[in-house]
């Protein structure tokens, strides 16, 4: 059970104790099952009110790292995970290609709606975390403040104060924009989309990260292009040295990587491998196309930089949306092209011509009131707490040779099981226990990644959560 700490101005000393806790667990200093010092004691030894130590405990439980015991006090409950190993590329072999991707994929999508199915395989934000009142509020306000209540085209950039506001949000990350610099989509895959157009001819090559999320390479097929891939670290992202050297030998014409937080490793590729990245392709003039999608989903206390911050050519094309921030089904996205701005806005004009006029309008009105940020405050801390609280249910109910990634940010665990698994044998198996998860194999063109499975933390981790991640444990237990 959820306490619910009051706000209050001792919340940054509460948050240091904790944080400085935090840090003891996690490199195994206090072990589970060792007992804190009592309330009393934390409060003299760190100079803080009772209240506040009381606010750090509660803080620790909520997410996970310890428990209260009636008439005992607060013990360690957290148990670090063995955290994923720098994996070697998986190689290709004959047993894959009997394998249909695209039929897995469909799989998978058949299963989300059965009745009671735990879901560890969706990662868009629950309705449970969408502040879905002020956002009907904002939807009423642009409708009511429109002289045509709506109903009209958009310009073809897109709406005016949601260009605005996103510009200002570059700031963040670095940017240096303005409203002329971004067109708007109908969510980040026709972002994505377009900008590849923009760049590529059918037939050329496009390198992207393996693996990385299924739309990405279907969308890269669709347009008649041809795929490399380049491996990822579960912690650091695409392998930018051996890109380098494959550049020597392969025509590459384009790039779309996601740097923070990728789909399904939750990789954050560091400030200065971006810089390298996109020095690198800039000297060959090369284009990058950024999927930013998870960028504003980070745990820790600053947002991470885009490739797009070091960018000095416009060669860099970012692309981004609120749907895995805020609402999915009002399809709001934007991209900025750089210096590929006139290619982007005339596929846009041959594609949809205008961006969808009531949720566009509402999302910049969300944005300029304040709502977004206070709600981006509340999701990263939810997400942050309940990917630890997932990690320690996969500790506890996996296998003990399970790898987990321990992603900084977004919404998603990459978990490597025994080689003896196959993933998706295995996702077949678990949906008839009504838990649905998402099999490695989907994140490749070939299947790759055979005893590998994604789960999503971006349910509220509940009793019928942790049943389903039980549920699951066992079953591999006894594939094994």
């Amino acid at each position: 059970m959820k306490v619910t700490v009051p706000e209050g101005k001792d919340d940054f000393l509460y948050n240091q104790v904790a944080e400085r806790l935090e840090q003891q667990i996690e490199n195994n200093t206090l072990k589970a099952g060792d007992k804190l010092i009592s309330l009393r004691a934390l409060s003299k030894e760190q100079g803080i009110s009772l209240s506040t130590a009381y606010k750090a405990y509660v803080e620790l439980e909520n997410k996970g790292y310890v428990e209260a015991r009636p008439k005992s006090g607060y013990f360690v409950r957290y148990k670090p995970a063995q955290r994923l190993r720098k994996q070697a590329f998986p190689q290709f072999s004959t047993a894959h290609a009997a394998i249909d991707v695209d039929e897995m994929v469909r799989q998978v999508y058949r299963t989300l709606s059965g009745e009671g199915m735990v879901r560890l395989s969706v990662s868009v934000p629950p309705v449970e975390l969408i502040p879905v009142a002020k956002l009907n509020k904002a939807l009423m306000e642009a409708i009511r403040q429109s002289p045509e209540s709506c109903t009209q085209y958009e310009e073809i950039p897109g709406n005016i104060n949601l260009r605005q506001q996103i510009a200002r949000y570059a700031f963040n990350w670095g940017g240096n924009v303005t409203a002329d610099d971004i067109i708007t989509t109908h969510g980040c895959m026709e972002a994505v989309a377009f900008c590849l157009k923009a760049v590529t001819e059918p037939g050329d090559i496009v390198a992207i990260e393996s693996p990385v999320y299924f739309g990405i390479f279907n969308v890269i097929k669709i347009l008649g292009l041809k795929i490399f891939e380049v491996p990822s670290d579960p912690q650091d992202g695409p392998d930018i040295d051996f890109l380098e050297k494959s550049l020597q030998t392969v025509l590459i014409k384009a790039c779309l990587f996601v740097p923070n937080f990728s789909n399904p490793t939750g990789a954050l590729m560091p400030d200065n491998r971006k810089k390298q990245l996109v020095e690198m392709l800039a000297a060959r003039d090369i284009p990058l196309i950024e999927d930013d999608i998870y960028g504003e989903m980070y745990f820790g206390k600053s947002r991470p930089k885009t490739c797009k911050s070091f960018d000095k050519k416009g060669l860099v094309m970012l692309c981004s949306s609120i749907s895995k921030t805020l609402a999915p089904g009002y399809r709001v996205g934007w991209c900025i092209p750089g210096k590929f701005w006139d290619k982007v806005i005339s596929n846009k004009i041959t594609q949809t011509v205008s961006s969808a006029t009531p949720t566009h309008a509402a999302i910049g009105n969300f944005f300029e009131t304040g709502r977004y940020d206070l709600h981006m405050r509340k999701l990263r801390k939810a997400l942050h707490t309940q990917s630890l609280r997932y990690i320690q249910a996969i500790t506890e109910y996996f296998p003990s040779d399970t790898q987990v990634s321990r992603p900084q940010g977004g919404y998603v665990l990459w978990v490597e099981l025994n080689t003896k698994i196959n993933a998706f044998e295995l996702f077949e198996a678990a949906i008839l226990q009504n838990v649905s998860i998402a099999p490695g194999q989907i994140f490749s063109t070939d299947a790759r990644f055979t005893n590998y499975i994604r789960i999503s933390f971006g349910s509220p981790f509940t009793p019928h959560i942790d049943a389903g991640l039980k549920r699951l444990g066992a079953l591999i237990k006894s594939l094994e």
